[in-house]
């Protein structure tokens, strides 16, 4: 039995220990080589991909390619049919062919085309499935701002500030030909075709998120002509301008209500204010690490699953089994969605979508020991986004187990019969972090040894900010000199697609309810006690619970075979979230992100339904080329269907001073937790070797208690030696009876 230990005491230094690096003999679960139906793509894939795509004339790969440009922004995985999939697992049948989904935009027509190309290794077609996957043609303007496009906005801005040299210098401080930053919004624009993009000025400092100056340019961005680009408005310190060279006049006139540059210390930088002073405790494997790694597949203890990193959805895992039966099919992260609110324009209009500009693509290396413990797993994962070559992203995902510091059950009794009982929660998480932007976001599946998994979030990171007017503070609270901290909404999106026995599940709430009965005993005497409520739900739309309404606190994905005491078989959701008020369906902009309307959305597995967003309803919010909504309104059956569940969590920001400079990740997050309910005909983690038992007498013996002989392992830190004195204290005597 390996042993999982968090501590902050000196190692000894002896021979004979296995290396971290090592696995124990504490699996039950064994590697599946068919999970590769679900890996990445390959480096060698992409290649592949990309050298078959480069026989159509006229198509670039250069991310510097201008709008006009047929440009090949992405390859990525795409999955097979579930179907397909199943019975390649569990009957046998042929593996699916492997496929790529590769994405051109097309600026010699002004149109956006989806093709699946295959099969991998050696493709021989390529098949376009826009209209399949969203039903119409996609229009260029939905395409995201790719690398090329940033640099020649970058270009015009700088050839627009050149003339405001002295109004930059002498109100901001800032060097016009020096390429200061700007962090733009989203959406660009007010209605369907538009591509116009408020940017704001910051000073060139480490955290430049909250050191917004007061400056907001407005660019149209629309023609795939770049030269036809051109300002539309100026904001300088609460007022518009028709035009920098407005702007310019009434500056040097003397009628603007100017701003006059204060140096200030930058009050954003994570540098430490105190230098280090030593280490802090560490966790390590003392018999070696109690999980597997092949190729795409993990094993541990009872657990094992395939997974993948989306370049567009982040983090996933498929085929999910605990004792060797399929609990998840797939949980993957969906989608990213903040609204703001602000009295400048920039931050007024801004309703991120993170899917559309990619989760996984900014899952950058992991630090050891601060974002995973030092003696974690890292993974390295390719992606092609926006790169005209394959890029790697190194150590992006870690594995570790950790010891949650809690027990996952126990009980000391005192009474009748004097014994204690518990297990360690060590469970395994699986991790990765996106840096989005100004936002970092955290994202873990653990997987519990009670049978249950939960997929996680935590956010952190610079806030979004604004230069402080006199109406900025219904929209926030000011956090540094001249800086408002904006209200926004965090909404985050998991698919959880279980397979509670296979794929004929139902969906069931239970609640409670108080009713007022009679005693058996005493007929004339009423008691109000509580009492289950069951329901099954039948179709989609019922099952669509929104956050605005009283939800059942119990929600389950059931199978019709029951467990031994003759309930039916079941996973839990258990949502925890904090989000606030979802943006009014009566907002145009709302269909692009209708999956925020729920806290969870049940609807029946489709191919075609694959995710809640898309990587084109940023640009062309008001008319999404996906609409979740529309997945419920065709009001299917949800009985005796494959189910999958839309679970979106999140939390309310409003931004105050302990946000600077960074927004820390306590309290800022959300998640859902599957828990089996009458799956099991007992705890299964009851199993589990390590279990701890032991009553007078035992207390020191190792058959039931590891930890009685732990400070003796030669591959332990130095501990102190394991003492117990429980029975001492309830020898003399219950200080409380309950009989």
């Amino acid at each position: 039995m390996g042993t999982l230990l968090s501590v902050s005491y000196q190692r000894k230094h002896l021979t004979g220990c296995k290396s971290t690096q090592q696995v124990n003999s504490s699996q039950t679960a064994v590697h599946n080589e068919r999970s590769n139906v679900f890996a990445d793509l390959s480096l060698e894939e992409l290649l592949q991909v990309r050298d078959y795509m480069s026989k159509i004339q006229g198509l670039s790969f250069d991310p510097a390619s201008p709008p006009s440009a047929d440009y090949l922004y992405l390859i990525d995985l795409s999955l097979p049919k579930k179907q397909d999939v199943l019975h390649h697992l569990d009957a046998n049948g042929p593996k699916p062919a492997r496929e790529a989904t590769v994405v051109v935009f097309y600026g010699s027509r002004n149109q956006i085309k989806e093709y699946v190309v295959g099969p991998l290794p050696n493709a021989t077609y390529h098949r376009d499935v826009t209209t399949e996957r969203y039903k119409r043609e996609l229009p260029l303007t939905a395409r995201p701002v790719y690398f090329g496009e940033h640099i020649l906005i970058a270009k015009l801005l700088q050839d627009v500030l050149k003339p405001l040299s002295t109004l930059l210098n002498d109100s901001f401080g800032i060097d016009a030909s020096g390429y200061p930053p700007f962090y733009d919004s989203m959406p660009r624009g007010v209605k369907s075709g538009d591509r116009q993009t408020w940017f704001s000025l910051c000073r060139n400092e480490e955290g430049f998120y909250i050191h917004p100056v007061g400056f907001e340019i407005l660019i149209d961005h629309h023609s795939t002509n770049f030269l036809s680009w051109h300002v539309i408005k100026v904001l300088y310190n609460g007022q518009y301008f028709e035009s920098p060279t407005e702007l310019k006049q009434q500056y040097e006139a003397g009628t603007v209500s100017k701003v006059f540059y204060k140096p200030v210390q930058n009050y954003a930088s994570l540098k430490p204010k105190q230098k280090p002073t030593g280490v802090g405790p560490q966790q390590f494997y003392v018999q070696g690490k109690r999980f597997s790694l092949k190729k795409n597949h993990i094993v541990y203890l009872d657990w094992s699953f395939a997974f993948g990193l989306s370049a567009l959805r982040g983090m996933r895992v498929f085929d999910v089994r605990f004792r060797g039966e399929r609990i998840i099919y797939e949980l993957s992260i969906q989608e990213a969605m903040s609204v703001y609110g602000s009295a400048t324009p920039n931050t007024m209009l801004t309703k991120f979508l993170d899917g559309s500009l990619g989760i996984g693509r900014f899952a950058y290396e992991l630090v050891r020991g601060v974002d995973c413990p030092y003696s974690a797993t890292f993974i390295d994962t390719f992606h092609f986004l926006d790169t005209g070559i394959p890029r790697q992203l190194r150590n992006s995902i870690c594995i570790f187990e950790h010891d949650m510091g809690h027990p996952l059950r126990r009980h000391f009794s005192e009474d009748f019969y004097r014994s204690y009982g518990g297990l360690a929660n060590s469970a395994l998480v699986f991790r990765t972090i996106t840096a989005i932007g100004n936002y970092d976001y955290m994202w873990d599946f653990i997987f519990y040894q009670s049978g249950s998994v939960e997929a996680k979030v935590h956010a952190s990171g610079y806030i979004a900010s604004s230069f402080t007017l006199s109406n900025s503070f219904p929209y926030g609270h000011q956090v540094a000199e001249k800086v408002t901290g904006n209200i926004h909404t965090h909404f985050l999106n998991f698919k959880v697609d279980l397979d509670v026995l296979g794929v004929r599940n139902v969906f069931q709430t239970k609640d409670m309810e108080f009713v007022n009965v009679s005693l058996p005993w005493m007929p004339e005497r009423y008691a109000m006690i509580p009492k289950v409520v069951e329901k099954q739900l039948q179709t989609e739309q019922e099952a669509a619970l929104r956050h605005d309404t009283k939800t059942p606190r119990y929600l389950h994905i059931a199978s019709p075979q029951k467990n031994r005491w003759g309930h039916q078989r079941s996973y839990r959701l258990q949502v925890f979230s904090f989000t606030g008020d979802h943006l009014p369906e009566n907002q145009a902009e709302e269909r692009a992100m209708s999956w925020a309307r729920y806290k969870v959305a049940i609807t029946k597995q489709k191919d075609l339904e694959q995710s809640c967003g898309s990587l084109y309803n940023q640009h062309d919010i008001w008319n999404p080329a996906v609409d979740f909504s529309k997945y419920i309104e065709d009001n299917e059956s949800i009985v005796n269907e494959d189910l999958v569940a839309w679970v979106t969590t999140g939390f309310l920001h409003i931004p105050h001073s302990e946000d600077i400079p960074n927004t820390v990740t306590v309290g800022n997050g959300g998640g859902v937790l599957l828990r089996p309910h009458n799956y099991f005909d007992e705890d299964p983690s009851i199993h589990s070797a390590d279990g701890v038992y032991f009553d007078p007498g035992t207390e020191n013996s190792c058959d039931n208690n590891r930890m009685a002989c732990l400070a003796q392992d030669p591959c332990s830190p130095v501990l102190e030696p394991f003492t117990y004195h429980g029975f001492d204290v309830s020898s003399q005597g219950s200080r409380r009876r309950r009989t």
